[in-house]
């Protein structure tokens, strides 16, 4: 069985990957390789994020590895939170205090798409590759389901009229941003 480490403490993250990541693979955490540190995220972009953690464990921990970054691009907010959706109400990253803040700058507000947008840096044997996935929607208008985690609760994906946290896992997988980038990481390992 092939180890590669996930470049994560989020055990939200951890569950939703093993369930994509076929089984040949071991999938470890950050916790596994004995990894503490909070990597900073300190790139402009989605992508320089990705890159930035799985950078930082190939270079200290000597493993394959991947990394994701997401952001939630809301058009009506010039494409804010992005690369700060993690942090967008403040350093102590809560996702309810983000959705509130969200909810409060878009209260008045018509215009509501948005797109979650996620990459995944993968360095496997010293060579790089980026894995995008995005998926296209909107913001609702109230937090809703109890599904998921982050901005789930408020965003509704293109052709649905439910939020990501009122779908089950499989359904999110399917369709979400992180599903699509990992579908293309997936077919990346099995063919290599």
């Amino acid at each position: 069985m092939t180890s590669i480490v996930f470049a994560t403490n989020n055990s939200n993250k951890i569950y939703e990957i093993k369930q994509l990541i076929p089984n040949q693979f071991e999938i470890k955490s950050l916790k596994d390789i004995n990894c503490f540190v909070d990597i900073p995220e300190t790139g402009d972009t989605i992508k320089e994020n990705a890159f930035i953690k799985a950078n930082y464990i190939y270079e200290n921990f000597h493993e394959n590895v991947f990394a994701d970054d997401t952001g939630l691009e809301v058009d009506a907010l010039d494409g804010a939170p992005g690369v700060y959706s993690a942090r967008y109400a403040g350093q102590q990253r809560n996702a309810k205090d983000n959705n509130e803040k969200l909810l409060n700058q878009l209260s008045e507000n018509a215009l509501r798409s948005a797109r979650f947008k996620t990459v995944i840096a993968l360095i496997i044997n010293g060579n790089t590759y980026f894995y995008e996935g995005v998926c296209e929607g909107h913001i609702a208008e109230t937090p809703r389901g109890t599904n998921g985690f982050g901005y789930d609760p408020i965003f509704i994906p293109l052709g649905y009229n439910i939020t990501f946290a009122e779908m089950d896992l499989d359904e999110k997988n399917k369709i979400s941003h992180r599903g699509k980038a990992i579908q293309k990481l997936v077919r990346f390992l099995n063919s290599n």
